[in-house]
């Protein structure tokens, strides 16, 4: 899991602008520490972001939980919240580009499946560039989300495959 802080003291001023909401800017320049490995792209390092889960939301809780529509709206974190993360989430992971604009601050165990809203073990800057991008990893969320909440597989086989490999969890778990 990644430890907090996770950024430069360098960046610290940039931080603290952060998490006190007002964002000001965070332009393009590169970043000074990496403590998070990039080799897994477009998976996040596992030792910086194993996933977490949300004690709520369990195989016999899905109808009252995920399975309702809007309900991930209820348990998002704020930007203000997940923002901070994303500036020490780059830094941790050495990216060149620095802007908070290429990247989503992603769930590992997206919300759609009952992941931890604010642990940051569970939080990653997911990169907007590649060819397996925050982007495709929504559609395969929305899949293993309605593939659980209509039977055709449990809760805990949709967590453990997006959680050990979003990219081969469709195939792992039978849905594509």
């Amino acid at each position: 899991m990644r430890s907090t802080p996770r950024i430069p003291a360098a960046a610290g001023t940039t931080l603290a602008v952060a998490l006190s909401g007002l964002i000001l800017g965070f332009g393009t320049g590169t970043a000074h520490a990496s403590t998070c490995s990039r080799s897994y792209l477009p998976l996040p390092d596992p030792a910086c972001t194993p996933g977490a889960y949300n004690p709520d939301v369990t195989q016999s809780t899905i109808q009252s939980t995920i399975c309702v529509s809007g309900w991930t709206a209820t348990v998002r974190p704020p930007t203000s919240y997940t923002n901070a993360l994303k500036i020490q989430g780059i830094a941790a992971y050495g990216y060149a580009d620095t802007s908070l604009s290429s990247y989503e601050e992603d769930h590992l165990v997206p919300l759609e499946l009952g992941g931890a809203p604010r642990d940051p073990g569970n939080l990653w800057p997911e990169p907007y560039s590649g060819t397996k991008t925050a982007t495709t990893k929504d559609g395969v969320e929305t899949k293993l989300k309605n593939a659980v909440c209509s039977g055709k597989i449990t809760l805990s086989a949709a967590r453990t495959a997006i959680r050990t490999n979003w990219t081969t969890a469709l195939t792992t778990t039978g849905i594509g």
